[in-house]
């Protein structure tokens, strides 16, 4: 009976890492197809951003109200609702004929990838609730969900080359046909044990105040920061966020309760969050652009020399548990910053005419050493003492601050180097100046995040963990 029960979740977690996967790997998946996409649908200047910025807009918006109605309406629920609307949308990508047609189905992609991931991360930390076992869980679980984004710049490239830009979606069909047909036979349903309400004036109020910060955010990049269509939505989001904390006070039933933010372990690894996905999603955007237009990468050649990272996350997932155990939380996380920001310098001074293997290979094998060992011990911290009651909140909060920290790397770093190039006209490499100007800045980011997790972060150790936080049982139907 005990060997049937490990079997069925362990197959459970392989499914729910695959859905994760295909989620992470669509936020990459198009970046080397942009061209391609252009010519065939026409799509003209500033529209053609809006391919990737309708994406994270509707996934980074949507992430806490889905995931709170996850607690409350039931997680295998609403992620597998997640997977089939992510499946219909890339379906409608897949076979788009207008511009207007792609984007709308990519926001689609990004709601239905708000409602899935959550849910996903909610149902493992139910699913292995001893401390040990967790940890092992989500160190999986966090290295396929690095393995998705470096994997989604491979296939694009390959596919876009290959055959057509169209399979970079319709690939997803199969991974979400399966993750509804297997998900009710390994998973039952769970919610939270007490009734309540969803705050909908918070929900409301917080979901437009995060909306708002990412589109001002995406428009970063594109009209610079002194520009109305930025400064606009930033002032909003700020006096809608003010609103949802008034409303967050006087709740008697909260979307996200003061006593969930007070905890120092999570508060902690999501701060420390913020700042690696701001670090690491740059540095992937920064690093596919100065490939392509600065070494002279084609696209499939690009995205096959981003293969070696995957490989580097591998091995610092399988070191991370390991790390974990002897080490604690605190500095293994602290060690693992600062072997990903000494990845980040190296690859700062990648230069034209420097060769693949002594050039842009061991700044990309160190760096990914250090992601894979951050990314699972990150996310057993930020979930730490979530229950039955609010697994999908914890979820919901730390999947949103790596996407909020994702777009706030892009809009900033990049916008930095384009600045750092064009104050240094007569360089000779202006290109490759920006770039290691704002890679130097990424590895401070790392090396702050770093020194914040040595300081506040409290120091013990896994195996003394009692799994407590676990006793609240989610109710299961």
């Amino acid at each position: 009976m005990i060997d049937s029960i490990s079997d069925r979740r362990g197959a459970a977690l392989v499914v729910l890492c695959f859905v994760q996967f295909m989620l992470v790997l669509d936020d990459t998946v198009v970046s080397v197809a942009l061209p391609s996409l252009r010519d065939d649908l026409g799509f003209g200047g500033p529209r053609l951003a809006w391919v990737v910025n309708a994406y994270f807009l509707a996934f980074g918006g949507l992430l806490l109200l889905v995931g709170r109605m996850a607690d409350l309406l039931g997680r295998r629920r609403v992620f597998m609702t997640g997977v089939a609307l992510f499946g219909a949308a890339s379906l409608a990508c897949g076979l788009a004929q207008q511009p207007w047609q792609l984007v709308a189905g990519r926001f689609v992609q990004g709601a239905g990838a708000a409602m899935a991931s959550p849910a996903a991360l909610a149902l493992i930390t139910l699913l292995f609730p001893e401390a040990r076992e967790r940890a092992r869980a989500l160190g999986v679980w966090g290295g396929i969900a690095a393995l998705g984004g470096t994997a989604g710049l491979v296939i694009s490239g390959a596919l876009t080359d290959l055959t057509s830009w169209r399979w970079i979606f319709l690939i997803n069909l199969p991974v979400a046909a399966a993750a509804l047909v297997l998900m009710p036979r390994l998973v039952t349903e769970s919610r939270a044990g007490r009734r309540a309400r969803l705050d909908v004036p918070g929900a409301v109020l917080g979901t437009a105040a995060v909306v708002s910060l990412v589109y001002g955010l995406l428009q970063a990049g594109e009209s610079g920061w002194t520009d109305t269509a930025v400064l606009a939505p930033l002032l909003l989001s700020a006096v809608l966020a003010a609103g949802f904390a008034v409303a967050q006070s006087r709740a008697a039933e909260p979307l996200v309760p003061m006593s969930f933010l007070s905890d120092r372990t999570r508060a902690v690894a999501n701060a420390a969050t913020l700042l690696f996905s701001a670090a690491f999603y740059a540095m992937a955007f920064l690093l596919m652009v100065h490939l392509q237009t600065v070494l002279g990468y084609g696209p499939l050649q690009a995205g096959v020399a981003y293969l070696p990272f995957g490989a580097g996350i591998l091995t610092g997932m399988w070191l991370a548990t390991r790390t974990m155990t002897r080490m604690g939380p605190r500095w293994a996380l602290t060690l693992s910053f600062l072997i990903s920001s000494a990845g980040l310098l190296l690859l700062s001074g990648v230069a034209p005419g420097d060769p693949y293997p002594a050039g842009v290979l061991p700044g990309l094998l160190v760096t990914s050493l250090g992601c894979g060992l951050s990314l699972p011990v990150l996310t057993a911290a930020a979930v730490t003492g979530t229950t039955g009651e609010n697994a999908g909140l914890g979820s919901a909060l730390f999947t949103s601050v790596q996407q909020l920290g994702g777009a706030v790397g892009v809009a900033v770093l990049v916008t930095v180097a384009e600045r750092r190039s064009d104050a240094l006209p007569g360089s000779g490499r202006p290109a490759g100046e920006g770039f290691s100007f704002a890679l130097t800045i990424a590895a401070g980011l790392l090396v702050v995040g770093g020194l914040v997790m040595a300081t506040l972060l409290r120091a013990h150790r896994p195996e003394s963990e009692s799994p407590a936080d676990a006793r609240t049982p989610a109710r299961h139907r």
